[in-house]
């Protein structure tokens, strides 16, 4: 067992894939909302709502489709997040009771590869956006200040994620407070901008764009984040309110996100121009119109919110990694994801201007999976109605198993199918998805539900319904966790 360790803020976190000790669990669930915040305050928000009103829906049906997607997604997370402060483990050490202590590499690998995927994305994308302010300002955006921008957030990034948990709840607040009031001041600039006339001229979209703008809200917000959900909340002591660490999990992720979503929507309906820029230019349509003396504020808000949701990553993705079995402290596998992270933001923003969008493809592509493994874990807590097996996690001869073979099948049916029923135009060589959208009747890949996504949703069902048919009961477990002892 780890030895307890006292907060402090320069010393590295030695807790790994361990159960935290009693000593060491503390706080609140209200705390859960700084680091879901700061992680989701991205005035990036703003463009995701042209990307929602981009299906063709009135404004009406895209701000329902926001609320809808988010809220949701979050929830997801919120209900996660309970396994953690249950188990008081990092949640892909509690998903190990669903497929087994080894069975789980599969759901941790796909983890692993999602999250340092999405901390590359964030990362690159804060090196460009202060390019961006830097070239409006007339200061110059080349090579140099991309290049010093991306030291400058690899820095915080990874060093947060070298020290840990207590870094990163205090890296968090700062940033929720900072972002926060730039937002507003950001919003209040552009309210001008709005023209209430267009928006209202808007024509009313089908209901099947409204199913994908849905889920396609979903999979850009909460269902990127619910493979991480457990890994704050575990420390938070095991008697906490458990509508309290719901709460502030889908509070905390989804606050900013509902707003900011909401305006980009408004602004999106009011202005052609910002709709088109933005598939092209998120930062430079964003700070479009802008006073002079707000740019360096808006570069400030933009990269500490990409910063806020990278940060989480590079925690989460070696925790993941720790899962999949490598032999060293958690540090280490951060600093190991963070050279990843860096090999990968190099490549995007001096090498290829091409590889974001495919690559964009391919972490959808992921979001099938890990929205069939979120149905499995939601279905195996709510299972389980009593606590834990601390040792059980770590032992492949306990009452967990070793590998859960149905579990792991019912895992690799729902992405199969998920994949199916998801047309992903975002690489050529993701064509082959969709394969099933002819034989369910469903017009093809060129119908009416081809950009539905229901392959997300088809696969947190299965997931869901897969897991609560096979997941033993909690009486059943302790039982037999009791006779494997004697």
């Amino acid at each position: 067992m780890t030895p307890p360790q006292t907060p402090s803020l320069s010393r590295v976190e030695v807790n790994g894939l361990n159960v935290i000790d009693e000593s060491e669990r503390r706080g609140k669930p209200s705390s859960l909302f700084w680091p879901w915040f700061a992680a989701n305050v991205s005035v990036f928000g703003i463009a995701n709502g042209a990307f929602v009103l981009g299906f063709g829906l009135s404004w009406w049906q895209a701000l329902l489709a926001g609320v809808v997607g988010v809220v949701s997604s979050f929830l997801l997370c919120g209900l996660v997040a309970l396994g953690g402060t249950r188990a008081s483990a990092p949640t892909m050490v509690v998903s190990r009771a669903a497929y087994g202590v080894r069975g789980n590499r599969l759901p941790s690998a796909v983890s692993w590869v999602l999250t340092v995927g999405w901390e590359t994305i964030l990362v690159a994308t804060a090196s460009l956006a202060t390019a961006t302010v830097f070239t409006a300002l007339g200061w110059g955006g080349g090579t140099v200040t991309k290049a010093a921008a991306l030291v400058l957030v690899v820095l915080l990034v990874v060093g947060a994620g070298v020290l840990g948990f207590e870094a990163i709840m205090k890296l968090q607040s700062v940033i929720t407070v900072v972002t926060g009031v730039l937002t507003v001041v950001f919003l209040a600039l552009r309210a001008d901008d709005i023209s209430w006339s267009a928006v209202a001229a808007l024509p009313t979209g089908s209901w099947q764009a409204l199913v994908g703008a849905t889920v396609f809200t979903m999979t850009l917000f909460g269902l990127g984040w619910v493979n991480a959900a457990g890994d704050y909340s575990r420390y938070l002591p095991r008697h906490s309110s458990r509508p309290g660490v719901v709460w502030w999990t889908t509070f905390g992720g989804a606050a900013a996100p509902l707003v900011l979503l909401s305006f980009g929507v408004l602004l999106a309906a009011s202005s052609p121009d910002f709709s088109d820029g933005v598939s092209t230019d998120p930062i430079g349509a964003l700070a479009a119109g802008l006073p002079v003396w707000f740019l360096v504020p808006f570069a400030v808000v933009a990269v500490l919110s990409l910063v806020g949701g990278a940060v989480l990553d590079i925690y989460s993705s070696g925790l993941a990694l720790l899962s999949l079995g490598l032999p060293a402290p958690r540090w280490v596998a951060a600093l190991v994801d963070g050279v990843l992270m860096v090999a990968g933001a190099v490549y995007v923003v001096f090498v290829s201007a091409d590889f974001l969008t495919p690559f964009q493809g391919f972490l959808i592509t992921l979001g099938v999976p890990i929205a069939a493994w979120a149905g499995a874990a939601i279905a195996d807590f709510v299972r389980r109605s009593g606590a834990y097996d601390d040792d059980a996690l770590f032992d492949p001869t306990g009452p967990y198993g070793s590998v859960r073979w149905g579990p792991v099948a019912v895992l690799l049916l729902a992405t199969a199918v998920g994949w199916g029923l998801v047309v992903n135009t975002s690489a050529t060589w993701l064509g082959w998805q969709g394969y099933l959208m002819g034989p369910l009747g469903l017009g093809g890949k060129g119908g009416d539900w081809t950009f539905a996504n229901l392959g997300v949703l088809a696969a947190l069902v299965i997931g869901f319904a897969g897991q609560l048919l096979l997941t033993p009961s909690a009486k059943k477990t302790f039982r037999t966790a009791v006779l494997s002892r004697r």
